[in-house]
């Protein structure tokens, strides 16, 4: 399993950013979560299989249509405690 948190920053809050990746991950059988995060950008935390998570990291970079993502960082992380996706609340 290819476990990844995310920082993505650019305009991506208020642009249906959580809703949108929450349905991208859900289709791609990715597991995991989705927040704002108070700095503006939006922070994540997805898991599955490899091939997967690299789909949804190159979804990402581009975002729903009124999106504008600038980066996203990753670094590996351990997967989460629950199977499926969802927005959790911003940190």
């Amino acid at each position: 399993m290819n476990s990844k948190r995310l920082i993505i920053s650019g305009r991506v809050q208020g642009v249906g950013y959580r809703e949108w990746m929450v349905e991208k991950a859900r289709v791609l059988g990715v597991s995991g979560w989705v927040r704002n995060r108070i700095d503006g950008s939006v922070e994540a935390l997805v898991a599955g299989d490899t091939a997967a998570v690299e789909e949804l990291l190159r979804l990402c970079r581009r975002g729903p249509r009124m999106a504008e993502v600038v980066s996203i960082d990753e670094d590996l992380a351990d997967p989460p405690e629950h199977f499926g996706f969802r927005q959790v609340p911003t940190a």
